[in-house]
């Protein structure tokens, strides 16, 4: 936490400390909940409810939801520090002209807030912590038994990983699974097909609060591991087993409109407009682009939002609603200047969310190496963009972790936490130091570069940087560096006692002053941190 946020902050606290006594107190971006009860005469999910929340000239307005049993609720995620009055609207007279006070001060950990897009290519907490996505993707973990998703949550809380794609709606698999305890909608009744087998018809007017409240509960889980959740809100993988891929447009944004007021005030939750849009075979480009615009209207808070292709088939990204790009290719993180070249493009953060999979499965997408996984996941870093993680190990009838969650059994998951570890030292986010000319080197900010050596094995490096550094200051002669060696695969940092100088730029290249370099190890995914020794810091030699 920086000094300056430290001291704002004590400041605040010492301004609302009389002011709000015998008032409710609330940290920023925590969630505050206003409950009601009422005994609808006809369907309760159709009562109108909201709550306009305002603080100092900004004002929000938040809509409420039924929660069941006769009750409804009003969540409200504050998005600044000070006193913010409340006033409830609702056609109900046993609702309406509700009002209070609610005095929200400074929450102290920068991870507790939500994560938006930090200038045209990064990601940002509240605080201006950065924010490096690196996450993975298990679909349909919460719908699996108790169990299994008390391994999932397990195998999460020692990944490192700060972000899962999942799913709300089940996942029909041609692979292991078995059939969800709880779903979203009210069952109407059970019939059967032509062969037989028992089918629910669905009561798409009522949701079920039940399964809700699971869901809710899986988000906060992962919350408290400081795991983002982009959360699916619609896929294909139905294939006529339950309908959710069929529904109206009509009842899509119905469903819509009530997960949004019940999950905007979770500050770690992404919308994923839909997993392989494609895909969806009763939707237009029309259809989702209304329900996209719907997403967006309706979030009061502007939770960061995207949607996923299958492989290699692009949405309009430029699309204002979009705050980053989320695609499935691998193409772009065969090189990093193929991913660099990606972000230059829709100028957005971008994911690869999905390039593969690390895994055993017969499909071409799910049998990745572990090094092969992680060599793409350097790639994206280098380049400036991010890449998920994935595992698809199918080993009798235990739980795919892609698809059900459980246990990690591969070794890339490894790798990813310890590049994390790397990337939260910098001062700046990755980018090409000098994109097109030099196709190995990138930057994380003045004095602050890495090299990668990919798959070859090399036996020396002869210290040199390119002049240009981005949109950073020209390196010059006179600076002095030392050069960290890491070894992604084997996850080991050699720190070289040498400290290197610059000379004079040739052909705009830098080299040591002496034309000294670095010995390597014999092996392949290096990565090399240049760092420059600042006066004082270090022996210059």
């Amino acid at each position: 936490m920086n000094l300056k946020f430290f001291i704002s902050t004590f400041f605040v606290l010492i301004a609302l400390a009389d002011y709000s006594w015998g008032q409710t107190k609330i940290e920023c971006w925590k969630r505050f909940e206003l409950t009601f009860n009422y005994k609808a005469t006809g369907n309760p999910f159709d009562v109108e409810l909201f709550a306009t929340f305002s603080c100092d000239g900004k004002e929000l307005k938040v809509k409420g939801f039924y929660d069941g049993d006769d009750t409804y609720r009003i969540r409200f995620m504050p998005t600044e520090v000070g006193v913010w009055k409340y006033s409830v609207s609702s056609p109900i007279k046993e609702l309406n002209k509700k009002s209070g006070v609610l005095t929200v001060i400074p929450n102290l950990s920068g991870k507790s807030s939500m994560v938006s897009v930090d200038g045209e290519h990064a990601f940002k907490y509240a605080d201006g912590t950065h924010y490096y996505p690196l996450g993975t993707t298990s679909y349909a973990w919460l719908h699996m038994n108790e169990k299994v998703q008390e391994e999932t949550l397990e195998s999460l809380k020692h990944s490192g990983f700060n972000k899962i794609r999942m799913c709300v709606f089940p996942k029909n698999y041609d692979l292991v699974q078995e059939e969800p305890q709880l779903y979203p909608f009210e069952i109407k009744e059970m019939i059967k097909n032509e062969k037989g087998d028992e089918v629910r018809v669905w009561n798409f007017k009522k949701f079920n609060p039940v399964y809700f409240r699971h869901l809710e509960k899986c988000i906060d889980q992962l919350s408290k591991l400081n795991i983002e959740v982009d959360l699916i809100l619609f896929h294909p993988y139905d294939k006529g087993r339950w309908g959710f891929d069929s529904m109206t447009n009509e009842v899509n944004i119905r469903y819509i409109h009530y997960i949004i007021n019940r999950l905007a005030s979770f500050r770690n939750v992404w919308w994923s407009i839909a997993n392989e849009w494609d895909y969806v075979t009763n939707k237009t480009i029309d259809d989702w682009k209304l329900l996209i615009k719907t997403v967006v209207s309706n979030d009061p808070y502007r939770h960061l939002c995207s949607i996923h292709g299958s492989t290699a088939t692009y949405f309009d990204y430029w699309m204002p609603e979009f705050t980053h790009v989320s695609v499935q290719d691998e193409a772009p993180v065969y090189s990093i200047s193929a991913a660099a070249l990606l972000r230059q493009i829709f100028h957005k953060p971008v994911i690869c969310d999905e390039v593969g999979y690390e895994g055993n499965l017969k499909s071409r997408w799910g049998r990745l190496s572990a090094q092969q996984l992680t060599y793409f996941i350097v790639n994206g870093l280098m380049g400036g963009i991010y890449v998920t993680h994935g595992e698809c190990f199918q080993e009798g009838n235990d739980p795919i972790f892609w698809a059900q969650g459980g246990k990690l059994k591969g070794e890339s998951w490894k790798r990813v936490k310890f590049l994390k570890n790397i990337l939260e030292e910098m001062p700046e986010p990755l980018q090409m130091s000098d994109i097109s000319r030099d196709l190995v080197t990138s930057t994380a900010g003045e004095g602050y570069y890495f090299i990668s050596l990919g798959k070859e094995i090399s036996d020396f490096w002869r210290f040199n940087l390119p002049v240009k550094n981005a949109n950073y200051e020209r390196l010059k002669a006179g600076k002095h560096f030392r050069v960290d060696i890491i070894d992604v695969w084997n996850m080991t940092i050699i720190k070289c006692p040498t400290i290197f100088e610059t000379g004079e730029a040739v052909d705009y290249r830098v080299l040591d002053k002496k034309q000294r370099g670095v010995r390597l190890p014999d092996v392949p995914y290096l990565l090399l941190r240049v760092t420059e020794v600042k006066s004082g810091n270090d022996k210059i030699s």
